[in-house]
């Protein structure tokens, strides 16, 4: 049985990992298991050149056996998600996230939120083996419609989360030339705030191009030189959100859930005082965390991972490091534009600058080096790998930690070193990404 599906869904490069074909199958596959005659799929897509061929072959898959597409053309993804919740209907984002522009992906949504694994295993099987799968005559065919009344019913819902926090502020948004551009700049505007817009002019082949929530620098001296007084940055398909305070300092995923956590036990609202983060997030925010009286849970990367998490302990906020954050009482995946909406109600409830409030949260020293490797299943079977992590965590001990994991989404190995000591972790880091490079490639 074929592994198609990762931590986020299906994703890779066009025309090797992700086909025509591939997408023609699974639109069936997700027509013939979630479906029925009569009912509709949602389909959305990023601004990728390859997003309008791969929904052409989602479409072909779906209506083939007999159930209606929906497409609401280019979305964000949390778009999407909040459109299939409020529909009942399954869904398809065709997006590769925060990867280059030559890759995409298919991620599938059942009724408001991602596909669970079981969900994804019977989809693979399906794959695999598509014979019990009938396409029907001319007259059963499935029918596809353009709608665009989703992302309205999606802004109102952002509109009226956000109250009048954006009145008067002055912001800078990076839109990663992706699927923000169609509808970060007027919503904020919409909300009162004066907007600076960077990054907003999609071609097809510049999604995330030095731009957006992995390459916010642009964003950064932006707002430093015209005075602002905070920026966004959102992914390609903008359910990550980094943040830049007023003095143009990067206010990464942690930092903006250890700032809303602390909003939310002064007001009450963090449930059962809980915090869901992965093992990548810096030991710095359990530290302000538990200062306040929360406590965090402990995730493996990945955000079904931490949404999981969150059913299991009745909480109402988590995520990573990355910018991928979750506000489980307002929507059911990472959402960057909700997630910029609530860290401006958190910085209007404090009545304090966000560098202020970013310094609250303290980082420990982390170092993260992605290293690409050709042979990424074989790195826990490599003796001499496995050796030296032993010893650099021996040389630690109490004073740091380790943690190795592959890459859900690309072919690296990911090696985080985190400690008291600067010059000590980037030199253990250093020195493993090294080892793996000369070992699985």
């Amino acid at each position: 049985m074929g592994t198609r599906f990762g931590t986020d869904g299906i994703r890779g490069v066009v025309g090797s990992e992700v086909t025509v074909d591939l997408a023609l199958g699974l639109g069936r596959a997700v027509a013939h298991r979630f479906g029925k005659p009569g009912s509709s799929v949602l389909i959305g897509r990023d601004t990728r050149r390859s997003g309008e061929m791969l929904s052409g072959s989602l479409t072909a898959g779906i209506t083939s056996v007999g159930v209606d597409v929906v497409d609401l053309g280019v979305v964000t993804t949390p778009c999407l998600v909040h459109a299939s919740g409020e529909a009942g209907s399954p869904a398809i984002m065709v997006s590769a996230s925060h990867n280059p522009a030559p890759d995409n992906g298919l991620k599938v949504v059942v009724a408001g939120r991602k596909a669970g694994p079981d969900e994804e295993e019977e989809l693979e099987r399906l794959l695999d083996d598509p014979s019990p799968i009938q396409d029907r005559p001319n007259a059963e065919l499935g029918r596809a419609r353009p709608d665009r009344g989703a992302v309205a019913a999606y802004e109102r819902h952002l509109t009226q989360i956000a109250g009048d926090a954006f009145v008067g502020l002055r912001i800078g948004i990076d839109c990663a030339n992706g699927s923000a551009s169609h509808v970060a700049p007027d919503l904020f505007r919409s909300l009162g705030a004066e907007v600076t817009v960077l990054f907003a002019s999609p071609d097809g082949t510049n999604i995330n191009e030095g731009c957006g929530s992995t390459h916010p620098e642009r964003l950064a001296e932006t707002v430093s030189a015209a005075g602002l007084d905070l920026g966004l940055a959102f992914d390609g398909d903008a359910d990550r959100l980094i943040a830049v305070d007023g003095e143009g300092q990067l206010v990464d995923g942690d930092q903006v859930m250890g700032i809303c956590a602390l909003a939310r036990l002064a007001d009450g609202t963090l449930r059962n005082d809980t915090l869901v983060v992965t093992v990548m997030s810096n030991g710095g925010l359990d530290r302000a965390v538990r200062a306040a009286g929360g406590r965090l849970v402990w995730t493996p990367v990945g955000d079904r991972h931490v949404f999981e998490a969150m059913e299991r302990e009745d909480a109402v906020l988590g995520g990573e490091q990355s910018g991928h954050v979750i506000f489980r009482d307002r929507a059911t995946t990472g959402d960057g534009i909700l997630t910029g909406i609530e860290l401006v109600r958190a910085i209007r409830a404090a009545g304090r600058p966000l560098s202020e409030l970013a310094a609250g949260i303290p980082r420990l020293p982390q170092v993260v080096i992605n290293s690409v490797v050709s042979r990424l299943d074989d790195w826990q079977d490599d003796p001499e790998l496995g050796a030296a992590i032993e010893r650099a965590t021996s040389e630690l001990g109490d004073r740091g930690r380790i943690l190795v994991r592959p890459s859900g989404t690309e072919p690296k190995i990911r090696i985080m070193v985190e400690g008291d000591e600067a010059t000590e972790i980037e030199r253990i880091a250093r020195e493993l990404a090294t080892l793996a490079e000369a070992r699985l490639n």
